[in-house]
C-alpha cells in the first residue's frame, strides 16, 4: 500500500501539486479541461440547464487523467487529495494565465 503524504495547508500542498505536473502536455490538458469546466459552469448558470452540471467531472477529469496516465505517467493527486487537487487545478490555471507556470 502506498504512503499518503499529509499536508497541513493548501500552501504546503501546491508545490507538491506542481511537481506532479512537470510535463507540458499534461499541464495543457489540465488547462483545456479546466477551461471546459468554467465554460460549462457559466453556460449552465446562464441558461439554467442544471443537468449540464453532470458534465463537469467528465470535462475536467477526462483531460487531466489522460495527461497523467499517458504523458506524466503518474497517478493523479486527486485520488489521495481531492479537495486540494481541485483547488490546485484552478491555482495552476490562474498561474498559467499569469505566466507563473509555463504552458
Amino acid at each position: 500500500m502506498e504512503n499518503i503524504k499529509r499536508f497541513n495547508s493548501f500552501a504546503e500542498f501546491y508545490p507538491y501539486y506542481l511537481g506532479e505536473h512537470e510535463n507540458s502536455t499534461c499541464r495543457r490538458l489540465h488547462f483545456i479541461g479546466t477551461t471546459l469546466v468554467i465554460f460549462i459552469l457559466g453556460f449552465t448558470i446562464g441558461k439554467g440547464a442544471w443537468w449540464l452540471l453532470l458534465a463537469l467531472p467528465v470535462a475536467g477529469y477526462s483531460f487531466a487523467w489522460v495527461g497523467h496516465f499517458f504523458y506524466e505517467k503518474n497517478r493523479p493527486a486527486t485520488f489521495q487529495h481531492p479537495l486540494y487537487s481541485l483547488l490546485g487545478d484552478f491555482a495552476m490555471y490562474r498561474d498559467m494565465i499569469l505566466g507563473k507556470v509555463p504552458f
